[in-house]
């Protein structure tokens, strides 16, 4: 059985840049403290666990002072930093620069809109970290869509301003766009009041069309992620599109020995969120599998 893993997936860059912004502390920390998982996988949580990285919440945070507390690539909102500065918390930043940019931008859309009467709308996921750090750039303002029911929050007879959640799926996010101008334009009004902005990260939505030749390729395809992660939803959901004999796996311990049944090639592949080593040990597992009887 040939068994291959993806080259193309794996950490993005903000990820790896957070993680070893972790790893370097802890070389000469003895515990490090992050606020929120400091990437939606389980087993690299528990790796990082084992050096001395502890995961705390909001609440935790205000009872830390005096200390080292990291901010992972998802971007935190103003009251964070805020925050921080009263409990004298010295904060090791790992904000990935493009949540950064797109949090200046959205703050930029919300003071305008105010002048304008408007209203900022982000299609993400309502209580992930990366949309909370957005919101925040608007006092907590901003409308949160996922689906179709959720656009009645917003008054289309007003401007609207539409970003995107950095992780999510470019398709969702121009079908959300046509179904705001449809409903823009069922208001009577125009889409001159209406600002698109595609802020999707181009090393997730480049992944897509690579994911999808990558799954065609195979008999069966294991994608590797963590349950938590969105970019790991969106970036399935391509794949299993392509390819029906594909499965969603958190590490190799879930793999069912009948997936593999006849075929003579497997593809592990997975989110950016999923660390190149459990990759590595799906492979390995399947390999130990050998021909299925």
């Amino acid at each position: 059985m040939k068994v291959t893993i993806d080259k193309n997936s794996g950490y993005c860059f903000g990820v790896e840049f957070a993680i070893q912004m972790a790893e370097d502390e802890l070389a000469h920390e003895k515990t490090l403290y992050c606020l929120g998982d400091i990437v939606h996988n389980r087993m690299e949580v528990e790796r990082l666990h084992q050096q001395g990285l502890r995961i705390i919440d909001r609440e935790q945070l205000a009872q830390l002072h005096d200390c080292k507390v990291l901010i992972r690539a998802h971007g935190e909102p103003p009251e964070t930093y805020q925050l921080a500065l009263q409990n004298n918390l010295e904060l090791i930043d790992a904000s990935c620069p493009v949540v950064l940019k797109l949090q200046n931008r959205v703050k930029h859309a919300f003071d305008l809109s105010q002048r304008q009467h408007g209203q900022i709308v982000i299609y993400g996921q309502p209580g992930h970290a990366e949309v909370a750090g957005l919101t925040g750039q608007t006092g907590n303002r901003a409308i949160i869509v996922m689906n179709e029911a959720d656009l009645d929050q917003i008054d289309f007879a007003r401007p609207v301003t539409l970003f995107s959640q950095t992780t999510k799926s470019t398709a969702g996010f121009y079908k959300m766009k046509a179904l705001m101008e449809a409903r823009i334009q069922a208001a009577g009004g125009t889409l001159d009041s209406f600002d698109a902005n595609d802020s999707i990260c181009r090393q997730v939505s480049n992944r897509e069309p690579a994911l999808a030749r990558f799954a065609a390729e195979y008999d069966v395809v294991l994608f590797v992620s963590g349950r938590k992660s969105s970019n790991g939803k969106a970036l399935f959901s391509v794949v299993n599109a392509v390819n029906p004999r594909s499965y969603f796996i958190e590490n190799e311990t879930e793999i069912e020995e009948e997936w593999l049944a006849g075929a003579q090639s497997v593809g592990i592949c997975g989110a950016t969120s999923t660390p190149l080593w459990l990759m590595r040990q799906v492979a390995e597992r399947v390999e130990g599998v050998g021909e299925p009887a």
